[in-house]
């Protein structure tokens, strides 16, 4: 384990807790929500009908967002359980062909919405788009620790 595959898995962990707290967090945490939403509005839609809604308030991100942050975490802890035993490092076109395999169900779920044969519900937005976020978290765990080659 390196530190900076636990930083990531700390920090991973962190925005997806604050991306479900943000729309409770309490008048004295508003900069904090504040910050979530502004900080979700760099890289999201928030299309409130494609995103989840918890206590009557939209989250700060879309529900496909929310799928690969969930995800990343996922990942990123993954990774960090599994580099306390090393093995050899990956091969890059290794990885290349995992984030391919897994980015396929929301590339295929984004095509179809976009042609407008299939416009998945929000679940289904959130579930297809976490194998990509826990790939990526992997991914990402692997290089904070240079294991790839």
């Amino acid at each position: 384990m390196t530190l900076m595959a636990l930083v990531l898995a700390l920090a991973t962990v962190a925005w997806v807790a604050l991306l479900v707290v943000a729309p409770l967090l309490p008048p004295a945490a508003a900069g904090l929500g504040a910050a979530a939403y502004a900080v979700g509005a760099l890289i999201c839609h928030q299309l409130p009908d494609r995103s989840f809604h918890l206590a009557g308030a939209q989250l700060p991100v879309c529900a496909r967002c929310a799928g690969l942050y969930a995800g990343a975490a996922l990942g990123a802890c993954g990774w960090l359980i599994r580099s306390a035993r090393p093995r050899a490092p990956w091969p890059m076109r290794r990885v290349v062909a995992g984030l391919v395999l897994a980015g396929t169900p929301t590339a295929v779920t984004v095509a179809t919405a976009m042609v407008g044969l299939l416009d998945p519900p929000n679940l289904w937005r959130a579930a297809l788009a976490v194998p990509l976020g826990a790939t990526g978290g992997v991914v990402a765990g692997a290089v904070a620790s240079r294991h790839l080659k």
